[in-house]
């Protein structure tokens, strides 16, 4: 990697037209008055950090459960996932990794397997590292069926600032284990729904990389959580 490449990533294309935005409002400061003009150049290159989409290496085994997002662990605990996917009502160890206006926003899989669901629920948009953000805000949730028949739940959901999930799959779509399904803009949380007896390797406060930071071993053998 170059240095250049080091600083500058590239943007994934839902990020151009508010670049666009940005730039052009910026112009208009500087007509104003030019302090405010570098005030926007500040926005506009924010933006640009936003909406980054760098490329990451999965972890080459099998059977690990990657992270879906850039972020802090936040919450790990017992839950029920969304009902509106179907499944079965029983808790599951769910981790919650929230993602700051600075974190990159593009979402991947955390593991290798068919989408077997997908469920958008309106809802309210609370901070979205309190614990009733799980329950209350809007949200898109998805259940990847893998290889061993197992299921894995992973739910986007909107925060305090993000206004709107962005989805770029569909029901019956095969994933690998760390390729793109979405975003969300802007300032918003991931939560993954292990299977049944799965334990994460991860602690609250860690930081996460998505596609690349492993939060947990499918083929351990079974704990008690």
């Amino acid at each position: 990697m170059t240095m250049l490449g080091t600083f500058i990533k590239p943007m994934h294309r839902e990020g151009l037209r508010f670049v666009a935005i940005f730039a052009a409002v910026t112009v208009v400061l500087f007509v104003l008055w030019a302090p405010l003009g570098w005030v926007g150049v500040g926005l506009t290159v924010w933006c640009y950090y936003f909406f980054r989409d760098p490329e990451r290496v999965p972890p080459a085994r099998d059977g690990l459960v990657i992270s879906p997002a850039d972020g802090i662990v936040s919450l790990i605990e017992p839950a029920v996932p969304p009902a509106e996917l179907g499944l079965s009502a029983a808790p599951l160890t769910r981790v919650s990794i929230f993602m700051s206006v600075f974190n990159c926003h593009v979402n991947r899989s955390p593991v290798a397997g068919r989408i077997t669901a997908i469920a958008y629920r309106p809802g309210k948009f609370f901070n979205a590292s309190l614990d009733k953000a799980s329950s209350d805000n809007e949200r898109n949730s998805l259940s990847i069926e893998m290889a061993d028949g197992r299921h894995l739940v992973v739910v986007q959901i909107a925060g305090l600032v993000a206004r709107r999930i962005v989805s770029f799959v569909s029901e019956g779509a095969t994933l690998r284990a760390g390729d793109r399904f979405g975003l969300i803009r802007f300032g918003s949380r991931l939560d993954v729904y292990l299977p049944d007896g799965v334990v994460p390797l991860v602690e609250l406060g860690q930081t996460m990389v998505a596609g690349e930071t492993v939060l947990a071993d499918l083929t351990a053998p079974e704990q008690e959580a």
